[in-house]
């Protein structure tokens, strides 16, 4: 039986198929942090999504934060003053429209499923009520997932992403610790190495946590 990874890659392949769509992916997130980029249809996709966490904004992050659908027609015009950085990158990689959909159980969030296009234009009625519906697969998959693993029928198949999440908050602690700043100032000083670097934020940490890297106040 197919883990819970794989069955989300399908999903979002499924996306970029029966939507309007050049790419999908699936982030899973936590209240207070980031979870992680559990499947994208593509490598391109995935390199966007995890734009969001490098740079810490991003409509992924916003549809998670405010429990509702992130719908932006046209990312040049729309996107430069809510999101700067994410919007300037995101153009780079070629994309011109993105719809995010948070993955909602009652009053809990799980994360969120972004749409990426690259020619602008809205979705459809019909489009976003799809997309909604692949968003609540998604929900269920996960939720699937985590339910396998508790009665040890396998793995979920996102051990990675958890191992990943686990691996940034010891960098974001050793940071704090080793320049003496606080937790927000530790993850912002990562973030903004990684960036200037282009190297995603999982791998900086990874770096930090083996003591490959050590920052100090001059790295940036």
């Amino acid at each position: 039986m197919p883990g819970t990874a794989v069955r989300l890659r399908a999903i979002c392949s499924a996306a970029t198929r029966d939507l309007p769509a050049s790419g999908a992916s699936v982030s899973v997130m936590a209240s207070g942090g980031w979870c992680g980029l559990a499947a994208a249809s593509d490598a391109a996709s995935s390199a966007v999504e995890e734009l969001q966490f490098t740079l810490g904004e991003g409509p992924c992050l916003d549809a998670f934060e405010g429990r509702g659908p992130i719908l932006v027609a046209d990312l040049a015009r729309d996107g430069e003053t809510r999101w700067p950085g994410y919007t300037a990158a995101a153009l780079e990689q070629g994309v011109r429209a993105v719809f995010a959909f948070p993955l909602l159980v009652g009053s809990a969030r799980l994360g969120a499923l972004d749409v990426y296009r690259r020619y602008t234009g809205p979705l459809s009625a019909a489009a976003q009520a799809q997309a909604v519906s692949l968003a609540e697969l998604v929900t269920a998959t996960l939720l699937n997932g985590q339910e396998n693993a508790a009665h040890h029928q396998g793995p979920s198949g996102l051990d990675d992403i958890l191992d990943g999440r686990f691996e940034i908050h010891q960098a974001q602690g050793m940071v704090m610790v080793q320049l003496q700043v606080s937790l927000d100032e530790a993850m912002a000083r990562i973030r903004a190495y990684a960036y200037a670097r282009e190297r995603d934020v999982g791998a900086v940490a990874r770096d930090i946590v083996a003591r490959r890297l050590t920052l100090d106040r001059d790295n940036q």
